[in-house]
């Protein structure tokens, strides 16, 4: 029977870990993604409670003080938070919980739950990432340029995460993901 794990991945902004969340979703049937908080904008597109859940300052506050965030942090001039409820919820079900979340997070649901599994995703190389976000075409010029003094932050932190994962073919970094998931669910 396979058991429930609370799985964190972080990297810099446009490391891929969305795409990579979603392959690993496609294709492990008991992976539940979840849906993180913040006090940003919905950008076009995005649906509350769908993308994230779109508090205001109040909201954020009163989850915070009421112990209800598994972890929140200022990344960007916003907040961001995991709602704990169901993800515990979840990993009591035997899912595979996957928190997309940045660093800053990372360390702090490992504080919460010390035997979740911390995995870092990062470009083959700053110039690789730097034409990633700028292809993205979502990003202001300054924008670009915090994303990237914070990835380097963010790089300097990987050897801390349980594993390392250079997203520089799709295909093997999902089947790598995939892998590491798959056997977290299966050890007791």
């Amino acid at each position: 029977m396979r058991c429930g794990n609370l799985l964190v991945v972080s990297g810099p902004a446009g490391a891929g870990k969305g795409t990579l969340v979603s392959r690993l979703s496609d294709r492990v049937s008991d992976v539940w993604v979840s849906v993180s908080a913040t006090t940003r904008a919905p950008r076009p597109g995005e649906e509350d409670g769908v993308h994230y859940f779109f508090y205001d300052d109040a909201q954020f506050d009163r989850a915070v003080a009421e112990g209800g965030m598994l972890e929140w942090a200022h990344v960007h001039g916003h907040r961001y938070g995991t709602p704990r409820a169901t993800v515990e919820q979840k990993m009591a079900e035997g899912r595979q919980v996957v928190l997309e979340i940045d660093v800053q997070g990372a360390f702090q649901v490992r504080e919460m739950i010390p035997q979740a599994k911390l995995i870092f995703i990062e470009p083959p190389s700053l110039e690789v990432l730097e034409a990633r976000l700028r292809g993205r075409g979502t990003e202001a010029e300054d924008e670009v340029i915090r994303r990237m003094k914070t990835a380097e932050v963010e790089l300097s932190r990987k050897m801390e995460y349980d594993v390392q994962l250079v997203n520089d073919d799709l295909d093997q970094a999902t089947d790598t993901l995939v892998a590491l998931v798959n056997t977290y669910a299966e050890q007791d």
